[in-house]
């Protein structure tokens, strides 16, 4: 459920986010939707405006993930929180934990709900998949995909093709007894399959963006998957064409410095 930050001391008014586009991450391979939710809030300025209490991740606390200097440095993070650009009709929720084992459902469940009662006009989930597990067509082009349910494809899907996006392909159930038979497979992905499903299901207007990565330094992946969601809902302007100029217009958080742990101490050599 939604929690509202306090602010001088009294509780705060839930805000109303009818017609704001929810954007949040899956838990998956690279943690890549994490990372690219990160340069969203960081460059965006976004301002935090509750946490999304849940039991289905594991508990986290911490510093500010985006922190600017010594005034904000100290204060903390949780598991889960939401920040919000009412400019640009934009809400976001940060994960910043692992689910706890068969706890996918429920968390889905309580999510959609509160995508319902709050009013978000559609939600866009970002998330990753292992590249290693891809078939042959997965192979070809671009390792970028989306899916699209029922409901935001009738009014977004006509874009998608203007963009020349490439839609997520579905995969043999039985690879080599029986071909015929396609299923949607995100190997890795983590909630991503569950909640596109449940969404469809629903009437809930969602889009999913992943990226094929494998683990490791997972950061350009972060910055693909987000130049990949800008081509879309243009949250930054682009100054170039160039992928790679553009992903300097996006704003590293300050927690990115401690991303691989500190140095090497020099008392080790």
């Amino acid at each position: 459920m939604f929690v509202p930050c306090e602010r001088g001391g009294g509780a705060a008014a839930s805000p109303d986010f009818k017609g704001f586009t929810l954007l949040m991450p899956a838990v998956s391979v690279g943690n890549v939707g994490q990372l690219a939710t990160d340069l969203v809030i960081s460059t965006l300025g976004m301002t935090k405006v509750g946490y999304f209490y849940t039991d289905c991740l594991v508990p986290m606390v911490g510093n500010n993930p985006y922190a600017t200097g010594e005034e904000n440095s100290m204060e903390l993070s949780i598991n889960a929180e939401v920040y919000s650009l009412p400019s640009k009709k934009l809400v976001v929720l940060q994960i910043r934990s692992p689910f706890i084992k068969n706890k996918y459902r429920p968390f889905c469940q309580t999510l959609l709900s509160w995508v319902k009662s709050s009013r978000c006009a559609r939600v866009v989930l970002l998330s990753s998949s292992h590249a290693y597990q891809r078939d042959d067509e997965q192979l070809l082009g671009t390792p970028l995909r989306y899916l699209l349910t029922p409901d935001l494809e009738k009014a977004v899907g006509g874009l998608m093709q203007e963009l020349n996006w490439k839609e997520m392909e579905k995969v043999a159930a039985y690879p080599g007894i029986n071909d015929t038979e396609k299923v949607l497979h995100i190997p890795g992905g983590g909630i991503t399959k569950l909640l596109f499903t449940e969404s469809c299901s629903k009437g809930i207007q969602m889009a999913v963006l992943l990226k094929f990565c494998s683990e490791g330094d997972n950061i350009p992946d972060a910055f693909a998957l987000v130049n990949y969601l800008n081509e879309w809902l243009q949250l930054i302007k682009s100054e170039s064409n160039n992928s790679t100029d553009m992903s300097s217009q996006w704003k590293v958080p300050s927690s990115w410095r401690l991303l691989f742990g500190n140095g090497l101490p020099p008392a080790l050599f």
